[in-house]
């Protein structure tokens, strides 16, 4: 490890990552008046958030900081590409390719496996070998509802316990095995191209992930993985519809299984995305 890597990860390894998670979860659902207005307003001068392409834009109106951090884009502020896979969110790409027999590259030479993501269900990783998979980081800028890239059905959701480490890139290239350490919420869906999965991974102070069918999805304290199955059709979501959001930033991972995909030409580690742009086709 590097003394860049190392520099990096001491103060996460030192830091009670859990209880500081949970105590600014419940500062962040809290409803201060005036002192959560400042805080809002502190933060979308920290980091830039462009209020105007809310759907609320006025700081105030918001009771509580998640609520802010949760909100709404206007009408019509994401068209949708005429792609066949559309980008589920704003954020920025990690990484993209393919997966290399059952093995998701992360960066700086660091993978993870599928089965390991998704909480070690083999039979379900198989599907996804040799495939292909899109890591999209979500700053704290950014809108962080998750929407979803392709008309598709529920089949099942596993809740996967795990660590709580940040999900920046500078973590991610000195932490091998990052987004499959985290706790995450795994959501497998089919399609009319074929099953995929999208996985919604936490990360510190990001304590609590929720989707629209299930609502806030953590169960807390809790020491294995969970898993819900759905009947077949009874969540079925249109292309761009909302299918979940996190309090507070982090990561989205998706994996597709082996087939020809060809993933937008402009496309680069790093390179900025916006939810409903062109992410990929079939080839």
């Amino acid at each position: 490890m590097s003394f860049e890597d190392f520099r990096t990860l001491l103060p996460q390894r030192l830091l009670p990552k859990r209880l500081l998670t949970e105590q600014l979860g419940r500062l962040a659902a809290a409803e201060g008046g005036a002192w959560t207005t400042r805080v809002i307003e502190r933060f979308i001068r920290r980091y830039g958030v462009n209020m105007a392409e809310a759907a609320n834009p006025d700081p105030a109106s918001y009771k509580s900081f998640n609520e802010f951090f949760t909100r709404a884009l206007k009408p019509g502020a994401r068209p949708l590409s005429p792609a066949t896979w559309i980008c589920p969110v704003d954020g920025a790409i990690s990484a993209f390719g393919r997966i290399e027999a059952d093995q998701v590259f992360q960066a700086k030479g660091h993978g993870y496996s599928t089965r390991e993501l998704i909480g070690g269900d083999a039979t379900e990783a198989a599907r996804y070998q040799d495939g292909h998979f899109a890591t999209l980081y979500l700053s704290p800028k950014d809108y962080h509802r998750i929407h979803m890239p392709v008309a598709g059905t529920l089949r099942r959701m596993t809740w996967v316990p795990g660590s709580l480490y940040s999900v920046n890139p500078a973590t991610a290239r000195a932490l091998p095995g990052l987004f499959a350490r985290n706790e995450r919420v795994v959501c497998h869906f089919d399609t009319a191209h074929g099953p995929f999965v999208l996985v919604l991974v936490g990360a510190t102070v990001v304590g609590s992930m929720a989707t629209t069918w299930h609502g806030v999805v953590n169960p807390p304290r809790h020491p294995t993985v969970k898993s819900w199955d759905y009947e077949s059709g009874l969540h079925r979501f249109e292309q761009g519809q909302e299918m979940g959001r996190f309090l507070l930033g982090s990561t989205v991972v998706m994996l597709w299984p082996k087939a020809s995909l060809a993933f937008n030409s402009d496309w680069a580690p790093a390179r900025p995305i916006r939810l409903g742009e062109k992410m990929a086709d079939l080839a």
